[in-house]
């Protein structure tokens, strides 16, 4: 299933730099950044519940903001993308 997964972190200090960059890292290690805190993720349900418990751990819940959307298995009719960086399909092979 696809997964859009967005942060907003407080980096008016040094451990706040330091959970961006750590949760950054993370949805790095399960997908693709689409824009600067916002990632598209291709998960089973195990591996979403595993990433979400590393995010949510991660956070400081005072200060900071974590959004999960789960766009499902027929993803395709619900994501539309105009301009630069085009879009990618994660089911499909990738060439490097």
């Amino acid at each position: 299933m696809l997964v859009l997964i967005s942060y907003d972190v407080n980096t008016e200090d040094a451990a706040g730099r330091r959970r961006l960059r750590r949760i950054a890292k993370q949805c790095l290690n399960y997908g693709q950044r689409v824009q600067n805190s916002v990632f598209e993720c291709s998960l089973d349900a195990a591996q979403l519940r595993a990433l979400e418990a590393k995010l949510v751990a991660e956070i400081d819940q005072e200060k900071d903001s974590l959004r999960f959307y789960n766009l499902g298995n027929h993803y395709t009719e619900k994501v539309r993308h105009y301009g630069v960086r085009p879009g990618y399909d994660p089911a499909e092979p990738l060439i490097l």
